[in-house]
């Protein structure tokens, strides 16, 4: 409280020394001035009625607003209005232009404002203006970190006296707090405190720049979210829809947790402790929204409620851990709404009217993004807006699209719930361009339904005259040719292999003559099949395109000639031996060689038949 108190004191004094010499602005004064500060969320609100008398010999058509610099640092939102009558009947009538002002010879500790008036304020005229200024920033943690089982303490530094560079005749404070817990304020005279109010004041005849520094600290449960940034998608379709897509990125901004966080600690009841977290953020829709989710990275988030009625629809959203400060989390809400509702026509354009902000109750956005997305072919494209707000465009593309959808970005900083007012986006739009996405589905289905017709229908085989038909009529005959020979060798390999067969029946029961049988059986059968062969080894010779590969297959047959001279040799002196009572060795002694030439021949064989057989 002392380091506070001492940067108060620091900055009335150099207030006061840097306003000894300043002029004055004019000869207007405050006859009554009524401020209430209401400090009962994370957004200093500030009212103040402002009775204006000129009090001088000329015409004003001008007024001014101060603040303390580190005030004015953190002004989010400001609004000056005059107003009419008193008590119920008085009446706030249009808001009147408010422009910063840099005045020469003045102090940088305080920022000026300058207010024009609806019409210049004539010698002993009155005046009484109604201002409402937020501020974001301007409630410090005290002490900054806490652990899970501490209350909340924030400070508000302010002035008593009205910092006005008019001179004051009466004025009250009164500052509104979030309950009667109070750790400590600044007393001064006439200084009172009724349940969860301060109230100082009335002072009077207070000259020109007063200040009277005030340091209050108390509790506040309010929830510090702040949205670092904020990225709202409002996509117009004239299908009779508006699609709002709103991206968070929040952290809690009170004071950071000191220590580790128990879970078990934070649900204990009856005493739970975490009261400086939040657990829950209510959002106020439009009330005729549908179709809301509301999701993270991870995906969707059940633990949100949604209460609707004909004024509006409230979503009380959870996120999936409580928010201690300087805690963080992401989520999107989406939700859509009735394109009637916001969609209007005016002078040969047509206007989106939609606000402006979050729907989030009382958040603070640093940077917020809002991206409206009009349909393709939209033109002439303007914005309407209440305040001052950066505006750049960008296309999309999307389904169906082909020059693309224009869109409109918005973007402001400091944005407070005050900032949440209707925005007007105006455009020229011909109904044609609604029929474009149907036309090309039509198109597309017709000629994907064209084409089949086409296909199925249509003879896509080769002419019967042409070259390529008889070429291709030519190889067919070759490889059938082919398969014939593959077949006819495969008959002479499996009559080789009865013949081997009928040798090991020899060499089992000595029967000399069943085995010359099957050797004369084998030997008709073979030349048979050699008769067979000949025609096709003749057709394949007059084929042209066969000539590369007549070679291989008349290797191959000369190769399984020989092999069926080798056995038949083989028998012949197998069978011989056998007649003479030779023994099983000499037998083997004899036809060794005849033996490893069969195995070479056979290999050669079945190489050169796999060869056609890749063919």
């Amino acid at each position: 409280m002392r380091k506070h108190a001492s940067v108060a004191n620091l900055f009335l004094l150099l207030l006061a020394i840097s306003l000894l010499a300043t002029p004055a602005f004019s000869d207007l004064v405050l006859s009554k001035v009524e401020r209430r500060i209401d400090v009962t969320s994370q957004i200093a609100r500030v009212t103040k009625t402002l009775k204006v008398v000129n009090s001088g010999s000329e015409s004003v058509s001008e007024f001014t607003l101060t603040f303390p610099k580190f005030l004015g640092n953190n002004l989010a939102y400001l609004s000056v209005s005059h107003s009419e009558g008193k008590g119920k009947s008085k009446r706030s009538l249009a808001n009147l232009s408010v422009e910063e002002a840099h005045p020469k010879g003045m102090p940088d500790s305080v920022s000026f404002y300058s207010v024009s008036l609806p019409k210049p304020l004539s010698k002993g005229d009155t005046l009484t203006l109604e201002v409402v200024a937020a501020f974001t920033n301007v409630l410090q943690p005290f002490p900054e970190k806490i652990s899970q089982r501490d209350i909340h303490l924030v400070m508000l530094q302010e002035s008593a006296q009205y910092l006005s560079p008019y001179a004051v005749e009466s004025q009250s404070l009164t500052i509104k707090l979030p309950n009667a817990r109070i750790e400590s304020y600044t007393k001064l005279e006439n200084t009172k405190v009724q349940g969860s109010e301060i109230k100082y004041g009335p002072y009077k005849n207070l000259a020109q720049y007063s200040y009277a520094p005030i340091v209050v600290h108390f509790e506040s449960k309010a929830a510090f979210a702040v949205a670092e940034k904020l990225v709202r998608e409002i996509e117009v379709s004239h299908w009779g829809n508006v699609q709002v897509t709103e991206h968070y990125n929040l952290v809690h901004r009170g004071a950071q947790l000191k220590g580790e966080f128990s879970r078990l600690e934070y649900q204990n009841r009856p005493n739970p402790q975490g009261v400086s977290a939040f657990r829950h953020l209510l959002a106020r829709l439009p009330p005729r929204a549908h179709s809301i989710y509301y999701r993270d990275d991870i995906g969707n988030i059940s633990t949100s409620q949604m209460q609707s009625d004909s004024k509006k629809t409230e979503l009380l959203i959870e996120p999936r851990f409580p928010l201690f400060g300087g805690w963080k989390t992401f989520f999107t809400i989406g939700y859509g709404l009735p394109l009637s509702d916001f969609l209007f026509a005016s002078e040969g354009k047509r206007f989106l009217d939609i606000s402006f902000g979050s729907p989030m109750l009382d958040l603070v956005t640093e940077k917020l993004i809002v991206q409206v997305v009009l349909p393709e072919g939209s033109k002439d494209i303007s914005v309407t807006t209440p305040f001052a707000i950066k505006q750049s465009h960008e296309i999309k593309y999307s389904h169906l699209d082909i020059a693309g959808r224009p869109v409109v970005v918005l973007e402001k900083d400091n944005v407070v719930p005050d900032h949440n007012q209707n925005i007007q986006v105006y455009y020229k739009f011909s109904n044609i361009n609604l029929l474009s996405e149907p036309l090309m589905l039509i198109t597309g289905f017709f000629v994907l339904f064209i084409t089949c017709i086409i296909y199925t229908r249509a003879d896509f085989s080769i002419s019967k005259s042409s070259a390529a038909y008889l070429a291709k009529l030519q190889w067919d005959e070759v490889l059938a040719t082919l398969q014939e020979v593959q077949n006819i060798i495969q008959k002479c390999l499996a009559a080789h292999d009865k013949l081997e067969a009928s040798l090991r029946d020899l060499s089992r029961t000595g029967d000399i003559q069943t085995c010359k049988a099957a050797r004369k059986s084998t030997d008709s059968l073979l030349k048979d099949l050699s008769k067979d062969l000949r025609p096709l080894l003749a057709s394949l010779q007059s084929f042209p395109s066969a000539s590369q590969i007549s070679p291989k297959v008349e290797e191959l047959v000369a190769k399984e000639k020989e092999l069926q001279e080798k056995l038949m040799a083989k028998h012949t002196t197998v069978v011989e031996g056998y007649e003479k009572k030779s023994s099983g060795r000499d037998i083997e002694n004899r036809i060794a060689s005849q033996q490893q030439k069969i195995v070479a021949l056979r290999q050669e064989v079945d190489d050169l038949l796999e060869f056609i057989d890749e063919i």
